[in-house]
């Protein structure tokens, strides 16, 4: 099992910054990527970014391109994700996973999830 816990959402006007934490724990060692979910107000979970436990490969939805950055610390076991310049649209429940499998630009192969943090831009 892994086990992954969030923390750093909150409220922040629109232009403003946040980071969010990915604390993870169990069996770490099967972990092949690390991503960023979020799921908006009435709308589906949707993908983020992720980074692989090497952190020598990173992806990013279009939307997020240029604002967000995805990072990590293995001595932490902590994934990070730096939120700046945020919008309203980035209003949603975000989400850390994880997945034992190559495959981790696609969402269906993360297994493992946090409970997730809510992060809410006010225009």
């Amino acid at each position: 099992q892994v086990l992954l816990e969030e923390s750093g959402g909150g409220l922040v006007q629109a232009g403003g910054s946040l980071r969010l934490s990915c604390a993870a724990s169990g069996r770490i060692s099967s972990v092949y990527a690390m991503g960023w979910f979020r799921q908006p107000p009435g709308k589906e979970r949707e993908f983020v970014a992720a980074l692989t436990r090497s952190g020598s490969t990173s992806t990013y939805a279009d939307p997020v391109k240029g604002r967000f950055t995805i990072s990590r610390d293995n001595a932490k076991n902590t994934v990070y994700l730096q939120m700046n310049s945020l919008k309203p649209e980035d209003t949603a429940l975000y989400y850390c996973a994880a997945t034992d499998g190559s495959r981790w630009l696609i969402q269906a192969t993360y297994q493992y999830w946090g409970q997730g943090t809510q992060v809410t831009v006010s225009s």
